[in-house]
């Protein structure tokens, strides 16, 4: 359903297809992860925030760019969820960036999305399409 609502979006408003980011905090970290795992082809980049995912849908995101963040005194989600993924990614030949908050619990996306810097590498980010 998500794929189709972006589909939709995509299709009635001025989208550049190629700079397409996913993010999304808990939950939708989880559904970041997931999203991504089975359409990789559409996004620039990835930003999960305090989520987590399937270790063995790595090899499937290891080449997009992927700033993953998570709170390390984080009690809803263990932080471990994240370190998972991010150790995946990496056995994958991945080069995630990963940004532990140390004094944050479940809320680190404030932090993340008053960043900057975190729109600054976003927006450099484009989708890389394979050669015809």
């Amino acid at each position: 359903m998500l794929n189709a609502l972006l589909d939709s979006v995509i299709k009635e408003y001025h989208v550049d297809k190629d700079r397409v980011y996913l993010t999304g905090l808990s939950m939708g970290g989880f559904g970041t992860w997931a999203l991504a795992a089975a359409f990789p082809g559409k996004f620039a980049a990835l930003a999960p925030i305090c989520g987590g995912g399937s270790p063995a849908d790595a090899a499937k995101l290891a080449r997009l760019p992927i700033w993953v963040f998570h709170g390390a005194k984080d009690n809803t989600v263990p932080l471990k969820r994240s370190e998972e993924m991010v150790e995946a990614l990496k056995a994958a030949g991945g080069h995630p960036k990963f940004t532990v908050y140390p004094d944050a619990g479940h809320d680190s996306w404030t932090a993340t999305y008053d960043n900057p810097e975190f729109y600054q590498w976003l927006l450099a980010q484009k989708r890389s399409r394979p050669s015809s």
